[in-house]
């Protein structure tokens, strides 16, 4: 009996000292030394943990043989077997991920090969020394396969901020962040003879390219996740930071174009051929366009100077500023008599901006971004030579009006990231932009004024402001199945859009005796022939007191965002956003989306979502009366505003949202020196917000048409886009890469909402034309690029597909070509394909000092030429390969 008594007190001392229990206390620092708050301490095969405190501190009891767990966001999770000790010190090291994006997604750790939606991550840095591009939207246009944005000439505001659009759909169906958070607008809508007409746009050259760290494009609907504007996609602009503290980094670059456009110049009336110059003179050429003279061989002499530096501030935190100056002379290309001002528009640009982050507390980062835009720009409109419009008092050769304009673009974004000790993210925000776009005229008249007309004025213009306040809570769960992320919010939004009025000599009309015109009673001025004198600045009317608009609204949102690895290879996103304006009511939007990793390498992705776009105050309120030129003839006409009376007289409705359906399914693959994305897409579009034709009146005085914003068509867009990338070392040799990117696009209008209007005046084949012509049909880029000690060669062709265009012919009396299908023929214009080669050299002199010399389209290509019916005036439109030739550059960059 006390033999078995002792037996059973053996056991249980001996039991009792196997599990006994011991308490561990430590502390988790980053690789930074910085402690860790909410990190996780669990104890291995059991729920017993704890987390650590708001100094990193833990206090956990646990047997003595124990194996600890120690995890926490965005850092290598750590296995430690307790061996006797008490005390731990732990330093968590971060996860190295390739291309860690921001948009897209709201997980902190994810790549972007690990998103299950495309997206391309630009090194902006990278992509500036290998191409001569000097605005963002020609960088973009290049470097991503689904981006596309025009040069315009003749489209008065458009000649000024270039319309750019993700995979053929409209401007103001991408949306832009910056650092994560929206962007403003520009206040200008695009009107005449511009790709986009209808849309609005944000102006991404009014950010400095030297700014840039990287620009990520998810190319996916994503008005689920982010709001209106997201149908077509989300750019997103990180600006550098931390990793550029203590480096200067300037440069100076120096180009010119090519005038000699290889094109067969019509003859004027003496026999001899010629193009118009920059003052509206002539100058005479060969017949292949070539312009005789050395002096005129080159133009659109473009300066451009940067500098930029990031300091430390504190242990933690940093600020960095930029500054760019851009000096860029018009370009003149062939046109004909009725424009001589055919080209590019002249610029000079101001920028200064900033990003900077720092600690207020030791769980508390508060971060400031933002800048300011400046840029004068000029721009031809289109020639009058005779009749009512010309004084030849003051113009005996008619004259070429130019539109000028001043515009300021300011920004600036404040915030706190809070970090809890349970491991949530509070990210709270304020961020305010504006834009105002002012427009000028030069070498114009008004009319009714005759000899006493000045010849410059202040036409008035637009503005907007949008102030955003966002709320975001997000937290990663590592130990919910194979991860789980939550983040919610809620977003606070207002917007005030204006039109402001021009001086009174830009916009009115005027009787003989110089008398302003306020009644219908009262007769305007008449020329010499007894024909009445247009009112107003010729090449753009100013805004009259009548036009003026100070409107504003605002919307309230609150979105939900779900990604759960339900294992290691199987992850699924969900995404749920619903938002109300006070203006027109609420739309609920919800997003799915997957990606599956079949291994290492390969993964499978998609998606599926609705989306929508509110329609912007500017096509809500925006209206004018402008003179339009179809084939050199103008006339007087009418774009009434939505909520006019004038627009429901005819039928027009008020503007509701567009909605959308967006699909997408793809795969990537990434390999030791090879990577590829594969992404299909489909995206069907109801109610887009276009403008309609010219409506014939007789009930407007001075008005021939009025034409109107309108919830106009229903569209379906499908393609693929394929990124292909190769990184080969070739020794001693150097290195090359290979970068292959192409995108192919097919929209259809599948419905014009026309009711019971004429669809031909509604929205004909002249403007579904220039509708589908937003893209082409394929752009593919071949990019190479080597590596040798200190010299770097970078050789990039890029084909751009065939488009076509219905110009003003259409117009014509149908009988004069017999049936509507010839007239059709004879107004189409036809662009064939053209392959684009640009060539870059640079040799780095010092550690600190690279010289580059380049050209973009080396050998000179343009498009297809026209008849002298185009939107232009000019010899060719404005499509995507742009219409000013070869760009031959130098630059100089330094850094230390």
């Amino acid at each position: 009996m006390k033999r078995n008594l002792l037996s059973i007190l053996l056991i249980f001392f001996g039991t009792f000292l196997l599990h006994a229990q011991v308490t561990i206390k430590g502390i988790v620092k980053d690789s930074s030394n910085e402690p860790l708050p909410g990190a996780n301490v669990l104890e291995k095969g059991t729920k017993n943990g704890t987390t650590t405190d708001f100094n990193g501190v833990f206090s956990i009891e646990v047997p003595e043989k124990a194996t600890l767990i120690i995890s926490f966001s965005g850092f290598e999770t750590q296995e430690i077997v307790i061996n006797k000790q008490t005390e731990l010190d732990i330093v968590l090291q971060d996860i190295e991920l390739d291309e860690v994006v921001v948009v897209g997604t709201r997980n902190v750790n994810r790549s972007a090969v690990d998103t299950p939606v495309a997206i391309d991550v630009i090194d902006v840095a990278d992509v500036t020394a290998k191409a001569g591009k000097i605005e963002i939207n020609q960088l973009l246009q290049y470097a991503a396969p689904s981006f596309n944005a025009t040069k315009q000439s003749g489209s008065d505001g458009a000649d000024h901020i270039d319309p750019a659009t993700i995979r053929g759909l409209g401007p103001d169906q991408t949306l832009v962040l910056i650092n994560g958070k929206r962007r403003h607008q520009s206040s200008l809508i695009n009107l005449f003879g511009t790709r986009g007409r209808g849309n609005t746009g944000t102006d991404l050259n009014a950010i400095p390219a030297s700014a840039i760290k990287r620009i990520e494009i998810l190319r996916d609907g994503a008005a689920a996740q982010y709001g209106s504007d997201a149908i077509a996609g989300v750019v997103n602009i990180v600006l550098k930071d931390e990793d550029y503290i203590g480096k200067f980094e300037g440069g100076v670059s120096y180009g010119m174009y090519n005038t000699n456009a290889d094109v067969d110049v019509s003859p004027f009336t003496d026999g001899n051929y010629g193009v118009w110059n920059t003052n509206g003179f002539r100058l005479d050429t060969e017949k292949d366009g070539n312009v005789i003279g050395d002096d005129q061989s080159f133009d659109g002499n473009s300066l451009k100077a940067t500098a930029n530096y990031g300091v430390k501030i504190g242990e933690k935190g940093f600020a960095h500023f930029t500054t760019e100056f851009l000096n860029k002379e018009k370009t003149l290309r062939p046109s004909f008599e009725f424009r001589k001002g055919f080209g590019e528009a002249s610029i000079k640009g101001y920028n200064l901006f900033t990003n900077m982050s720092f600690p207020l507390f030791k769980n508390t980062e508060m971060y400031v971004f933002g800048g300011r835009n400046y840029r004068d720009t000029d721009a031809y409109a289109f020639t009058r030579n005779e009749g009512p419009r010309v004084v030849t008092s003051i113009y005996p050769n008619g004259f070429t009006p130019r539109i000028t304009s001043e515009i300021e673009d300011n920004s600036i974004a404040v915030g706190l990231k809070i970090k809890t000790f349970d491991n949530w993210i509070f990210d709270i925000s304020n961020t305010y932009g504006y834009n105002n776009f002012h427009y000028f005229v030069e070498g114009s008249l008004n009319a009714t004024l005759e000899e006493n007309s000045p010849t410059s004025f202040d036409a008035g213009g637009h503005r907007l402001a949008q102030n955003t306040l966002n709320i975001e809570m997000s937290k990663f769960y590592d130990d919910f199945l194979a991860g789980l992320n939550i983040a919610y919010g809620f977003e606070v939004r207002g917007e005030r859009f204006e039109i402001f009025s021009g001086e009174e000599a830009s916009w009115g009309t005027y009787t003989e005796n110089g008398t302003l015109i306020t009644n219908n009673t009262q007769e305007p001025a008449r020329d010499e022939n007894g024909e009445i004198r247009p009112g107003g600045s010729q090449g753009f009317p100013g805004y009259s007191p009548d036009n003026v608009v100070d409107e504003g609204r605002s919307n309230i949102s609150l979105f939900a965002d779900f990604e759960l690895d339900i294992t290691k290879k199987f992850l699924v996103g969900l995404a749920a956003r619903y938002e109300n304006y006070s203006d027109f009511g609420g739309t609920l939007n919800g997003k799915l989306s997957t990606r599956l990793k079949l291994n290492d390498n390969f993964n499978i992705r998609g998606s599926i979502s609705t989306g929508f776009r509110a329609p912007s105050l500017a096509q809500l309120h925006y209206n004018l009366k402008f003179s339009d030129f179809l084939g050199g003839v103008s006339s007087d006409k009418l774009l009434s505003s939505n909520t006019s009376p004038i627009t429901r007289t005819f039928g027009v409705g008020p503007l509701k949202e567009e909605t959308s359906i967006n699909t997408a399914l793809g795969f990537t693959g990434k390999f030791d020196n090879f990577t590829v994305t594969f992404d299909g897409y489909f995206v069907d579009v109801d109610d887009r917000i276009v403008l309609t034709g010219n409506f014939p009146t007789n009930d407007i005085p001075e008005v021939s048409d009025v034409q109107f914003f309108v919830n106009g068509v229903n569209t379906q867009t499908k393609g693929i886009d394929i990124i292909v990338t190769y990184d080969y070392d070739l020794g001693a040799s150097g290195k090359l890469g290979i970068n292959f990117a192409a995108n192919f696009n097919d929209m259809v209008i599948s419905h014009v909402n026309n009711g019971n209007l004429d669809e031909e005046i509604f929205f004909g084949d002249r403007d579904k034309y220039f509708l589908l012509a937003s893209a082409p049909s394929s752009k593919i880029n071949l990019n190479l690029n080597y590596q040798y000690k200190k010299f770097d060669a970078n050789l990039a062709f890029t084909r751009f597909s065939e488009i076509e265009l219905i110009d003003s012919q259409i117009f014509e009396d149908t009988l004069d070509y017999g049936t509507y299908d010839d007239k059709k023929e004879a107004a189409t214009d036809y662009y064939g394909a053209k392959i684009v080669t640009d060539l870059n050299l640079s040799y780095k002199a010092t550690d600190n000092v690279r010289f580059t010399l380049g050209s973009n389209n080396l050998f000179n290509i343009y498009p297809d030429q026209q008849d002298d019916w185009t939107e232009s005036g000019g010899y060719f439109d404005a499509v995507q390969m742009g219409f000013s030739g070869a760009y031959y550059y130098a630059r100089l960059n330094v850094n230390f």
